[in-house]
């Protein structure tokens, strides 16, 4: 498939992209993903030195949006970041169905909002990526990294109920007048 340009075919920051690795995720779209940041680690980030040597590229728990099919939802795991995604199943152009690069919007992810910054790479197309952490650093290895994305997607995609409001007992009309409101319950023992 073609893949959308960004900026002119290089990537959300401005460098030339290149390809990368197998990944045991299923979907076509999330392999793309982890291909795209593999690369990524290995070009670009190479030698950087805010990469964690104890991790390493993985994309965790992409799932289907509930009330969008089309978008993809899960976390990205680098040597250098977690961030959160919304990726789309087909390949798309920066600013048609997501944020334009750069552009900052509110996103719902589960019960929660959460600000996502418009992404492309070259050989991937447009996406959205929410920070939760930068550098890794605080993750001893990469056990550690992916069980801390695995919850961060189980408290999203835990749904919360709603909580109905308490019942206000309404005063009786003499209660009302004289200001008494109402008389509480006491229990007889």
């Amino acid at each position: 498939w073609p893949a959308p340009r960004c900026r002119g075919g290089r990537g959300w920051r401005g460098r030339p992209v290149h390809g990368g690795v197998v990944s045991h995720i299923p979907s076509p779209r999330v392999k793309a993903l982890e291909r795209a940041f593999t690369d990524i680690a290995h070009t670009r980030m190479l030698g950087v030195p805010v990469q964690n040597p104890a991790l390493h590229v993985q994309a965790i728990g992409f799932s289907p949006e509930p009330d969008d099919a089309n978008m993809l939802l899960g976390v990205l795991v680098t040597p250098w970041f977690m961030n959160l995604v919304r990726l789309p199943t087909q390949a798309v152009a920066p600013g048609n169905t997501l944020l334009a690069v750069g552009q900052k919007g509110t996103r719902a992810a589960g019960n929660e909002s959460f600000e996502f910054v418009g992404a492309c790479e070259a050989d991937l197309g447009a996406f959205e990526v929410c920070s939760l952490f930068s550098p890794m650093f605080q993750f001893a290895n990469h056990a550690a990294a992916t069980d801390t994305a695995n919850e961060v997607l189980n408290q999203l995609r835990t749904l919360v109920k709603p909580t109905t409001p308490p019942t206000q007992t309404r005063p009786s009309r003499r209660g009302f007048l004289f200001g008494l409101g109402s008389a509480p319950t006491q229990a007889h023992t």
